[in-house]
Order: C-alpha cells, then structure tokens, then sequence
C-alpha cells in the first residue's frame, strides 16, 4: 500500500464518514489523485470545496503536490 493510499483511507475517510460521506482512492499516477466520492459526498454541492482541502491536506502532511480527480458514484445500495 503506497504512503498516499493509506493516508486516504487512515486519514481521510474517517473524516468524510463523520458527515455521511465515503472516499475510496483509486490511483496516484503522475501526481493525479483519482478517489471515488460515495454516499453524502456523491451528491454534494460544494464537493471541489472538499476536493480543495484534501489537496491541502495531502501537501501539509505528506508534503506531495497532488491534482485530486473527484469521480462520484451513487451510494452503495443504488449502485445496482
């Protein structure tokens, strides 16, 4: 698991669950930052405000310049 995988899912995740929310990371390629929004964040309006404060967290704390591409999915349920 890459330093960045796990700061999403031990870091990150926990946050947005707090608010309904759920984040997946899918890949880090060429400092693009591809995570899948669930739940709450799926439908929220003011998601690049969140996409914005991931990306300042990621280079606060691990000191990585990365674009994050948000993909929003429905909630688990409504995904079939």
């Amino acid at each position: 698991m890459s330093k960045i995988q796990s700061y999403v899912e031990n870091t990150l995740q926990p946050k947005l669950q707090g608010d309904g929310g759920w984040v997946e990371f899918v890949s880090c390629e060429n400092n693009e930052l591809t995570l899948v929004f669930r739940g709450e964040c799926s439908k929220c309006l003011i998601l690049h405000r969140c996409v914005s404060w991931i990306e300042e967290q990621i280079k606060k704390d691990l000191k990585l310049t990365v674009k994050v591409i948000p993909v929003r999915k429905k909630p688990y349920f409504q995904d079939v």
